[in-house]
């Protein structure tokens, strides 16, 4: 086994799970998965949310791409790139959790960004959350945040074709 073949698959397994956790938040949490979405996405007490269900999942996924590469779970059978992949989506999972859960939405640090693309990213993310609803909406992605103006122009477009229903911040 190539340690420079393992770290291609580990990231290139990180740069697929953007565009993953794109797909699954725009067509799976926004979708049938709202009801475990939802209360990311209104005002609670409490600090878990239904929504970190999705954290298992991911997890799920993580283990079980180890358990397929593993020798000691397969024997023969192991599929080397799947430890790497596994360590991939674990990776991506860290990121996650520290820049959606740490860093936007301050479950787990203090710390208010005000320039570079921390402040992007936070920018982009509010932006997702300025729709009331699962319907429409901007910034499904984690890690590469599109400008937050050009996000804002797309929320009022949607807002003025009745695609989306924007909260009073943005509504201006």
């Amino acid at each position: 086994m190539n340690a420079v073949a393992a770290v291609l698959i580990i990231v290139a397994t990180v740069l697929a799970m953007e565009f993953v956790a794109w797909s699954s938040h725009k067509y799976v949490m926004h979708g049938f998965g709202w009801g475990w979405h939802r209360d990311h996405h209104e005002r609670h007490d409490g600090f878990f949310e239904k929504n970190d269900l999705y954290a298992i999942v991911g997890a799920i996924i993580s283990i079980s791409f180890f358990a397929v590469g593993s020798p000691l779970v397969r024997g023969a059978q192991a599929w080397w790139p799947g430890t790497w992949i596994g360590l991939g989506v674990l990776c991506y999972g860290v990121i996650y959790t520290l820049v959606h859960d740490g860093l936007v939405h301050q479950r787990w640090f203090r710390w208010v960004p005000r320039r570079g693309y921390a402040k992007r990213l936070v920018q982009a993310h509010k932006l997702h959350h300025a729709t009331e609803g699962k319907e429409g909406g901007v910034s499904f992605g984690f890690v590469f945040a599109r400008d937050p103006a050009v996000l804002k122009r797309e929320l009022k477009a949607q807002r003025d074709l009745g695609i989306a229903v924007l909260r009073e911040a943005i509504d201006e």
